[in-house]
C-alpha cells in the first residue's frame, strides 16, 4: 500500500508538532515529522531503539549528550540506543523530517 501524510496515521505531539506513521510494525517503525520554527522535543533516550533522523527540508538541531549538532536538508544521524538526545528547529522554516527506528520507540522513551 502507497502511504503518504495524506493517508497516514496522525498524531501531535510537544508543542504544534505532528507525525504520521508511514510504517507502524514491532520491528520497525517510520515516521514523517514537521517541527515548526521555535520548537524543540524534550530531551530523552530509548532503552532498545536506535534512530536515524533523515532531513527532509529546513535544518535540524539536534542536541546528543549536551552536544548541539546542525543536521541540514538532504543530511541523516544515526542515534544508537541508550544515547541521550533531541531534536529541535531554531530556523526561519518549518522543519520536516523521517523518523526510522528499530525496533520501534513508542514505548521505549524515558524523559530526562
Amino acid at each position: 500500500m502507497i502511504k503518504s501524510i495524506v493517508n497516514a496515521e496522525h498524531y501531535f505531539w510537544g508543542n504544534q508538532c505532528e507525525g504520521w506513521h508511514l510504517l507502524k510494525t514491532d520491528t520497525l517503525s517510520v515516521i514523517e515529522e514537521k517541527l515548526p520554527v521555535g520548537t524543540a522535543e524534550q530531551y530523552h533516550f530509548h532503552y532498545k531503539a536506535q534512530q536515524v533522523f533523515y532531513i527532509l527540508k529546513g535544518q535540524a538541531t539536534f542536541n546528543i549528550e549536551g552536544r548541539d549538532v546542525l543536521v541540514n536538508a538532504g543530511e541523516s544521524i544515526h542515534i544508537p540506543a541508550l544515547t541521550k538526545h533531541g531534536i529541535s528547529n531554531q530556523n526561519s522554516e518549518e522543519l520536516s523530517i523521517l523518523v526510522i527506528s528499530e525496533p520501534k520507540a513508542h514505548g521505549d522513551r524515558e524523559n530526562i
